[in-house]
């Protein structure tokens, strides 16, 4: 069974905390990717990075964005995520698994973000350019480069 990484750990705190600076009661998609180029340190950030995308940009094409899914986004009770939330954890428990890591990073949470259609994550990285062919090669590029152990 694969287990979230300690970087992973701190990159949901860290969307929780977003959530709450954008006065928010669940967690998006939106709060996750912003997390994980605030955290600034994992594989996911450094594909950011790499791509030229900070979280200043990303937080300008979700500002951009989250107004219209605002009316869309609704929560079960009090569960923590969103439904596109709870679907961006489980595909990037599929990523990690198609990728051989019995550990979910963020990485893999950056390429459940992509696949997750229609969010606000997803629609963000898509105007800002990225995409997950892009990334899975940045992934294949810095495993090679430096036999990549999973991001903890």
């Amino acid at each position: 069974m694969e287990k979230l990484s300690p970087r992973v750990d701190r990159v949901v705190k860290l969307a929780n905390q977003i959530a709450r600076e954008y006065e928010q009661e669940y967690v998006g998609t939106e709060h996750v990717l912003l997390a994980i180029a605030r955290e600034g340190s994992g594989v996911g950030a450094r594909i950011l990075h790499h791509c030229q995308l900070d979280e200043a940009h990303i937080k300008d094409e979700v500002d951009k964005l989250i107004k219209a899914s605002l009316e869309d986004t609704w929560v079960f009770g009090r569960l923590p995520g969103s439904p596109h939330f709870k679907n961006v954890v489980a595909k990037a428990i599929e990523e990690a698994r198609g990728l051989g890591s019995k550990t979910v990073c963020t990485e893999h949470l950056l390429l459940g973000l992509l696949a997750e259609k229609g969010c606000v994550a997803q629609r963000s990285l898509k105007a800002l350019g990225l995409t997950a062919r892009q990334v899975r090669e940045e992934i294949m590029r810095l495993m090679s480069e430096s036999r990549l152990s999973p991001d903890a």
